[in-house]
């Protein structure tokens, strides 16, 4: 019986009293209680572990997941994640080490988390590599405070607290740069989809500390100009920030170091198939110019001679990001997707990215206008606006159809420059049967809105719940349980 449609009840509505399995022996030693805790009773549920097996089961059967079905977030690239990735991290030798090895113990680690260090940075064309941000955003935060060091360090630090962030990069830069310290000047767009370098050039000036860029941006376009922007800033002393979001698109066509790119993070749960996690653990190495490597966060894997080791000796560095060096089950996975591939794998992965991605627009262009002009990179962005217009049907609606028809949604309404946005990003492992079936589905719910844009408003109609407002769920959360019984 497939369970997506009932309600599963919370699993504190399953206790009832004495149904708690206990494989524990009894207790051989007094009882005490903690004079300091904040209660003197834990109301957990009391369930078998059957139930509990089956209420879990149930809850990811509701799930929209990778495995299941198509998951076309834009700038998310939701690609398969390799099962063998999981076989290798999990080899006992990985899988059993204790972070606090002493070097000689912990060699076949170092030596993985050292040849990441330099895969990364050869692929992104640059010097050398951090894997220690434990996300794309802690990638951004290192390599602005980086940008920060090596500007103090000519001492400049004072002068330069600028950071130009165009309008069509992804949204955690201006973020990244305010929290960085940093003010935020915004440049636009030209029709089509690409930076206006007339605005970028009178934006720029000396107390400029970088540009922050996204390439591919978030219309799936390439920078066509990247080399001569990177120019433009180096030339009034500004470095140029990249973030890798969309590194999908171009991974063994081009380097973003060979284009002007001086700092960039990669995210490998985006490109290099690692999992997405629900909140972690994940990560957002970091590569670097020579000249940034004296600002590395430390500790940093180094090699002499055939033995690698801990550096700490760097005065100049940022300091530690994260303990442990990050989280090295994650780097150990993109390591082995990027090795299982090899450098023609690797081009082969962008290029089939791209032309589903374009395959998508191909067909959905005519009834959902193009995001801009241009043919697309790793993702396509459409827009219901003219749907919003003639029958009242927004994006939000449309997003909301698709899960009735087995897809979950692409990102609406971000890029926040194109009107009812959405984003869709197919990713390379899709097959062409899998993108006829989604393109179908978006027509037909085209379709719908001009016959019946009430079945869109009230969508979606199969799963266990229908249209909820999440705003107010988002302002007013309540994840704490109390027995109806105790309210009365």
């Amino acid at each position: 019986m497939n369970n997506s449609r009932l309600l599963e009840p919370l699993i504190f509505e399953l206790s009832d009293a004495g149904l708690a399995t206990d494989y524990l022996p009894p207790l051989d030693v007094p009882e005490s209680t903690f004079e300091g805790a904040a209660r003197q009773e834990l109301p957990l549920p009391e369930v078998d572990e059957h139930s509990v097996v089956r209420h879990f089961t149930r809850l990811s059967q509701q799930n929209f997941s990778i495995d299941t079905e198509f998951y076309p977030l834009g700038s998310c690239t939701m690609k398969y994640n390799p099962k063998i990735n999981e076989t290798i991290v999990n080899l006992p030798g990985f899988a059993g080490a204790h972070p606090l090895l002493p070097e000689h113990l912990a060699q076949g680690w170092l030596e993985v988390l050292f040849d990441a260090q330099q895969t990364l940075a050869s692929i992104a064309g640059l010097d050398d590599a951090t894997i220690q941000p434990c996300a794309g955003a802690s990638g951004e935060f290192a390599g602005l405070l980086m940008i920060r060091k090596y500007h103090e360090s000519r001492g400049e630090g004072e002068q330069r607290r600028r950071i130009i962030v165009p309008d069509s990069a992804h949204g955690t830069n201006p973020a990244s740069a305010a929290r960085c310290g940093y003010k935020v000047t915004q440049v636009a767009s030209t029709p089509d989809g690409c930076v206006d370098l007339d605005h970028m050039k009178e934006a720029l000036d000396n107390d400029v500390a970088a540009v922050m860029i996204t390439n591919p941006n978030t219309l799936g376009v390439f920078e066509k100009d990247i080399t001569a922007l990177c120019e433009m800033a180096h030339e009034c002393g500004a470095l140029v920030y990249m973030d890798g979001a969309n590194m999908n698109a171009i991974l063994g066509q081009c380097r973003p170091g060979d284009f002007g790119i001086d700092v960039m993070h990669f995210n490998v749960h985006k490109t290099f198939s690692t999992p997405h996690g629900g909140g972690g653990p994940g990560a957002g190495p970091v590569a670097v110019r020579a000249f940034l490597k004296p600002f590395l966060p430390v500790p940093h894997v180094v090699k002499h001679e055939s033995t690698f080791t801990w550096d700490h000796n760097r005065p100049q560095s940022i300091g530690t990001l994260h303990a442990f060096s990050g989280n090295a089950g994650i780097i150990l996975r993109a390591l082995a997707y990027i090795w299982r591939h090899g450098a023609p794998g690797l081009q082969q992965i962008s290029e089939n990215a791209v032309l589903a991605a374009n395959y998508i627009l191909a067909r959905l262009k005519s009834t959902f206008e193009a995001g801009s002009d241009n043919l697309c990179k790793h993702e396509c962005v459409l827009s219901a606006a003219e749907l919003k217009k003639q029958y009242g049907v927004s994006a939000w609606d449309v997003a909301k159809r698709l899960p009735d028809y087995g897809f979950h949604a692409p990102t609406v309404y971000f890029p926040t420059i194109v009107k009812e946005s959405m984003m869709i990003e197919p990713t390379e492992t899709e097959t062409k049967a899998t993108l006829d079936a989604f393109c179908d589905a978006m027509l037909a719910i085209a379709e719908e809105a001009r016959e019946n844009p009430d079945l869109l408003h009230d969508a979606p109609h199969s799963l266990a719940v229908g249209r909820l407002d999440e705003a107010h769920a988002a302002k007013c959360l309540n994840l704490c349980w109390r027995n109806p019984e105790e309210q009365e």
